[in-house]
């Protein structure tokens, strides 16, 4: 399919309000990271005021996940087709209504559709906030751009179980846990306002279409894997989960031999499958999906294990991953600027052996001092972890995308981040298995404090085994990858929640002006 040649970015004058339009994205994407990551803190304090099953608490993560995850391709297609500005405020607009729903939710079935709903509006709003910016800015600003996008994205993932942690612990006004969601309401309504004045309309060179048939394959497949392993635990595993799950595969199926046929027919198939004839492409997908399986089990037990298992207050067990979020960070600088070029791969298969390694020494932490641990013993361990995760996450992207052809460098890379959402809400769902599966809900009060600890230690061995895996996968990629899409407006967005490029081959290679609104 031929595109028209597109107005180079450089050649016209820029909008001269494209930085107002930028701190209107940039907040509107931390505003959904924080969202992200400050659930999960607050997670125990949720379950006691609404009374909410085991079930439904993996879902108040997972629905946001598996939502979010399903419509991230779709929602970076729709702004191709119906202009970017707009999806972004209906995105907003939407986030907005489903977090005052989230705050005022009466019972944990509103939560949880609520929280779907919030996953599928940041689903429309989050993948317009580069494919605006890259409508919006010429190429030599975007480098300041990208840098602050990466900076936003550093900081939603540090501030959110800290910021969960205070206003949960400060109870404003008797809200509790509510707050976390009713931050959002100020926020969001300020940035509608002001989208609709500072940002630009821009659209696809050329018309598309929408796979709603594609949609709905990815989305069923999706949920007949993941409600079932939800859903077991609490139904005591009946035999119509497992074949839900057995059938998923096969939905999926269907799902490539229809985007095989999409692709034929009018050249605009949902994921675009010659991608997975790139073998660093695939393997890469594949690492992904297993990194969100991590996150998705390792930072919803660890909430529970520290408030539920040991007691911890919620600003004790938010002050306590402190340490991890600073090596985050520290090690993804140190990744990207001086490791990585000199040693490739390596530094990922390093992330992932120290992430094993910094899990490994926590579950014999869990194991030699029980209840009785401390904060402080806690601090290497985590600072470990920490380091591995940073070592993976900055340069992951580019090394997945460094063999994929540049034309179909956005569509790659709205792959990449809806895995690993999608690897996050089967992480979720397995946390049915590997920690809510060992505990003996019947144990008293003064035992329940030990079975957390059996199960949050048992849950990090399979988290080990899963970094094995994802050291193995990583083979697959090339030994030192070439600066990939950089230069095309590309920041590194391995990240948990972090923002996706433009969804779409077409929004790639789009440097157009974008009409004002």
């Amino acid at each position: 399919m031929t595109s028209p040649t597109p107005h180079p970015a450089t050649a016209v004058e820029p909008d001269n309000r494209r930085w107002i339009a930028l701190a209107i994205v940039l907040i509107a994407a931390f505003m959904d990271l924080v969202d992200v990551t400050i659930v999960n803190i607050a997670i125990p304090s949720i379950q006691r005021d609404i009374e909410a099953s085991t079930g439904q608490i993996q879902w108040i993560t997972a629905g946001y996940a598996l939502a979010f995850a399903a419509g991230l391709i779709t929602g970076g297609r729709l702004g191709d087709i119906f202009g970017r500005k707009r999806l972004f405020l209906l995105g907003i607009g939407t986030f907005t209504v489903a977090s005052a729903l989230c705050g005022f939710a009466g019972s944990a079935e509103m939560l949880v559709g609520s929280r779907i709903l919030q996953g599928a509006a940041a689903a429309l709003m989050v993948p317009q906030v580069l494919s605006i910016v890259h409508a919006t800015f010429p190429v030599h600003e975007r480098g300041k751009v990208f840098g602050l996008f990466g900076a936003i994205v550093g900081l939603g993932g540090v501030s959110g179980p800290l910021l969960g942690a205070l206003l949960t612990e400060w109870d404003l006004f008797g809200l509790d846990w509510r707050l976390i969601f009713l931050i959002n309401l100020p926020v969001g309504i300020a940035g509608l306002f002001l989208g609709r004045v500072f940002i630009s309309e821009s659209k696809a060179p050329q018309a598309l279409r929408l796979d709603l048939v594609g949609v709905a394959l990815v989305t069923l497949g999706l949920l007949m894997l993941v409600y079932p392993l939800t859903r077991g635990h609490e139904e005591d595993w009946p035999a119509w989960g497992f074949v839900s799950m057995a059938c998923s595969p096969l939905v999926l199926g269907a799902l490539v031999a229809y985007e095989r046929y999409k692709a034929r027919k009018d050249g605009s198939p949902l994921i675009e499958l010659s991608l997975f004839k790139v073998k660093s492409f695939s393997a890469g997908i594949a690492v992904q999906v297993g990194f969100g399986m991590v996150c998705g089990i390792f930072f919803f037990i660890w909430t529970l294990y520290m408030q539920v298992g040991l007691g911890w207050s919620v600003m004790r067990a938010g002050l306590t991953g402190l340490p991890f979020s600073v090596a985050t960070s520290i090690f993804a600088g140190i990744s990207v600027q001086q490791l990585v070029p000199k040693y490739g791969r390596k530094v990922l298969q390093a992330g992932a052996l120290v992430m094993g390694t910094g899990m490994l020494l926590y579950a014999w932490l869990a194991d030699r001092y029980g209840t009785d641990i401390e904060t402080w013993q806690m601090l290497a361990p985590l600072f470990v972890i920490g380091a591995g995760m940073g070592l993976i996450t900055a340069p992951l992207t580019n090394a997945i995308l460094s063999d994929v052809p540049r034309e179909h460098a956005g569509s790659a890379s709205g792959l990449i981040n809806t895995t690993l959402q999608m690897g996050n809400a089967l992480g979720l769902g397995l946390t049915s298995v590997v920690f809510f599966g060992v505990i003996d809900e019947e144990a008293g009060p003064a035992l329940i404090g030990g079975e957390f600890a059996a199960a949050f230690e048992n849950a990090l061995f399979w988290v080990a085994g899963v970094l094995f895996v994802i050291f193995l996968l990583i083979f697959a990629l090339p030994a030192k990858a070439q600066a990939g899409f950089e230069g095309e407006g590309m920041p590194p967005e391995g990240e948990p929640g972090a923002v996706p490029p433009p969804a779409g081959r077409e929004a790639v290679d789009e440097q157009r002006t974008p009409s004002v609104t």
